[in-house]
């Protein structure tokens, strides 16, 4: 039985994960080894559930979003990564490629510290993870988001509104701050900073007072007005996330309350996550797969790959995950450190305020 390079792909889909798949085929299979992967994120390693990747099957894959392995948000309990470790072991996996965030990155170092050979691929659009400069899906999204500020403008101007844009970022706000710089947004709202509810106001009323009849805000769905996180419901997923949402209808309520201005929201959601990934994400993706097998090929285990300028590297899960104490339950959980938006780059876009 000849060696395997497997694959999953976990967590929220995002451009750029089929870019990745297709190169960690290609240089596996260019290296002598086999390539599979597994479908539905860890839920199809746990249940034995791959298909047999080749050239053929990743042929034009490239351009499409979202990812040809179906994704899951499973999160394995202890006694389930030991059926992972043997699942692997039986099907003679040299080496798995987790692709994916704050939690399927963690499982994966769980499972590194079991002594599986595996390798970490950072996914997610917010780009808030730690130890590379950016993430695949990130530009797309930003490309996206910004489109839909520049489509803003002209409605908001037509109907003398303010119209209140929530864009994804829990932790961090940088799709949030990108696209807000780009699309000229005249308030950007993030997770990292605080700003109270009459200031928000304050600055809309000095636009009218000079002439401007409109506002544009593009807020996080992070961010957290008057210290409150909003949520679309209580429940929290396998891996203990509230599911964020409507910070924007709930800003727009009390920007209209409080300056007697028309206000309205536009929810870009999934719009930011799917269709077709940006050159700059296909290349990442792409740079990220072949590193991915190098470091797998060299026995380099226990590693995510990351950017680092303009140079793609491997970085041990040591630098990256560390332990965290939930403050309500008082359990300790393994998680991605995570990378904020600096004050430096905040405050230029604060130049452009009002």
């Amino acid at each position: 039985m000849s060696k395997k390079i497997a694959m999953l792909t976990g967590g929220g889909d995002c451009p750029g994960l089929n870019a990745v798949i297709r190169a960690v085929t290609r240089k596996a299979l260019q290296e002598g080894f086999e390539a599979i992967g597994f479908r539905n994120g860890w839920a199809g390693v746990l249940k034995g559930e791959f298909i047999p990747l080749n050239r053929e099957r990743v042929s034009g894959i490239l351009h499409l979003g979202g990812t040809i392995l179906g994704t899951s948000r499973t999160n394995p309990t202890d006694e389930q990564l030991d059926q992972i470790v043997r699942n692997l072991k039986g099907f003679n996996v040299h080496a798995l490629v987790a692709i994916g965030g704050d939690d399927t990155l963690t499982v994966a170092s769980r499972l590194h510290t079991r002594g599986v050979p595996v390798i970490g691929c950072p996914k997610t659009i917010d780009n808030d993870i730690f130890g590379t400069d950016q993430t695949f899906g990130f530009d797309t999204a930003v490309n996206i988001a910004t489109e839909a500020l520049d489509r803003l403008h002209t409605t908001a101007e037509a109907h003398s509104r303010v119209l209140v844009c929530e864009i994804m970022g829990r932790q961090a706000g940088w799709i949030a701050l990108w696209s807000g710089i780009a699309g000229g947004a005249d308030i950007i709202l993030l997770p990292e900073f605080p700003m109270s509810l009459a200031e928000i106001c304050q600055i809309i009323k000095q636009r009218q007072a000079s002439g401007k009849n409109f506002s544009i805000i593009g807020v996080a769905e992070g961010f957290r007005l008057e210290g409150h996180e909003v949520t679309q419901t209580k429940e929290l997923d396998a891996f203990g996330h509230v599911r964020l949402g409507g910070i924007a209808e709930v800003l727009a309520t009390e920007i209209e309350k409080l300056t007697g201005i028309e206000s309205r929201t536009v929810v870009l959601g999934h719009i930011q996550r799917g269709g077709t990934p940006t050159a700059f994400d296909r290349v990442l993706g792409t740079r990220y797969g072949v590193k991915a097998v190098e470091l797998a090929a060299a026995g380099e285990f226990g590693k995510m790959v990351a950017l680092r300028g303009t140079e793609v590297v491997g970085i041990p899960f040591s630098d990256v995950i560390h332990e965290v104490v939930d403050k309500k339950t008082g359990i300790s959980k393994l998680r991605l450190r995570n990378r904020c938006v600096s004050k430096e780059l905040y405050d230029v876009s604060k130049v452009f305020f009002g």
